[in-house]
């Protein structure tokens, strides 16, 4: 052999070594820690270890329990709310029949003629079963003429002049809000009533 080989064989016994020296500190770490752990736990009584256990199975258990109660929310609102995307889709249906009733109503060829009071009739019946289908799904309308403005359920979009109402009350109904169970699908889109200038020129004097 010549040198370069040697000294190649001696650079690779000496990696080796190191390696090796390295992984044996790594074992006795390893060793110096589980020793540590086990005498810690020697140092316990046997009621303290019993302590010890019982409150790290009170953990599980109070986890256990937590997860368990968070899928049955899971699925009870799947169950209760799974079609609420569903259902805000289907009340469009009901806005096209008004607007198409509008539509005919405002129609001057059509005004005060039997063909315009049957489609009407028609459209009524429709617009009726389908409230009912809705209502037996615990799909239900918001009351809204003359309440008074609650923003849980209804969303102003103008004043009206009023003296015959009290200022806030709701006077005329844009589009009808519904609820589905105890949360709301769309907010009814509301006229409140306002005093007249005259009238808050007076509350000012």
């Amino acid at each position: 052999m010549d040198k370069q080989e040697n000294q190649k064989i001696n650079e690779k016994t000496l990696d080796e070594k190191e390696k090796t020296d390295v992984s044996s500190k790594q074992d006795e770490e390893n060793l110096d820690l589980k020793e540590n752990e086990s005498n810690q736990s020697n140092d316990l009584t046997p009621e303290e270890k019993i302590s010890e256990l019982e409150d790290k199975l009170a953990r599980t258990f109070a986890e256990m329990e937590n997860q368990r109660r968070r899928f049955e929310k899971e699925k009870d609102d799947a169950f209760e709310y799974g079609g609420f995307a569903f259902a805000k889709e289907a009340l469009n249906l009901l806005d096209n029949l008004e607007r198409s009733k509008q539509t005919l109503e405002n129609d001057e060829s059509l005004k005060n003629t039997d063909a315009l009071k049957k489609i009407i009739d028609h459209f009524n019946i429709i617009y009726n079963d389908l409230i009912s289908i809705f209502s037996k799904n615990n799909i239900k309308p918001i009351e809204s003429l003359n309440k008074k403005l609650d923003p849980n359920f209804h969303q102003a979009m103008i004043e009206i002049e009023d003296d015959q109402k009290e200022a806030g009350t709701i006077v005329q109904e844009i589009q009808k809000g519904f609820t589905i169970k105890d949360r709301l699908l769309r907010p009814s889109l509301v006229g409140v009533s306002k005093k007249t200038n005259k009238d808050e020129k007076n509350d000012e004097k």
